[in-house]
């Protein structure tokens, strides 16, 4: 009676011990560019940006695409009342959110050997690379190859705008 109390009781703690290693932390790599950002905290007002212009799916799918992610303090830098702005008016969302996304995966050793990259939006986005750092217009890349299934995200410190909305 004795052994099957211990036997038992050893079940049970191999049993919970067992199901605590079942699921294990899913892999950037593993993630879509939209789940990557969701799941980073630092890019909430940008997940929300993209759910509100109905690019979510865009972002979502095969892709590849290379996404200059601003985070939540970049868009909190904004002048006043300009993201709400922006989220009032879904074709300036849309523009503003293509303008930072790139067809095509450009890992930072790729951005860092070229002038500029053409953008979902249509209009051009200038890179500097200087002395270890890379510029996107006037934003700086503050983490870079952030890779996913569907392509890479490079962190960027400014919300950039395209040349037709200044």
């Amino acid at each position: 009676m004795k052994m099957a109390k211990v036997t038992l009781l050893l079940l049970v703690a191999i049993t919970i011990l067992l199901s605590g290693c079942t699921e294990q932390p899913q892999e950037t790599e593993e993630m879509n560019i939209m789940e990557v950002a969701a799941s980073a905290g630092s890019f909430n007002t940008l997940v929300q940006a993209v759910q509100a212009a109905g690019l979510n799916e865009t972002l979502s799918g095969e892709g590849p695409f290379t996404v200059f992610a601003p985070t939540d303090e970049a868009f909190a830098a904004l002048p006043e009342g300009t993201l709400d702005a922006l989220l009032a008016d879904e074709e300036a969302l849309r523009s503003v959110l293509t303008y930072h996304v790139v067809a095509g995966e450009y890992m930072a050793s790729d951005v860092a050997g070229m002038e500029s990259l053409t953008t979902v939006q249509g209009e051009e986005i200038n890179v500097t690379a200087e002395n270890g750092s890379v510029m996107i217009n006037d934003a700086n890349v503050t983490t870079a190859d952030i890779e996913a299934s569907n392509g890479v995200i490079h962190v960027i410190d400014k919300v950039i705008l395209p040349p037709s909305m200044a």
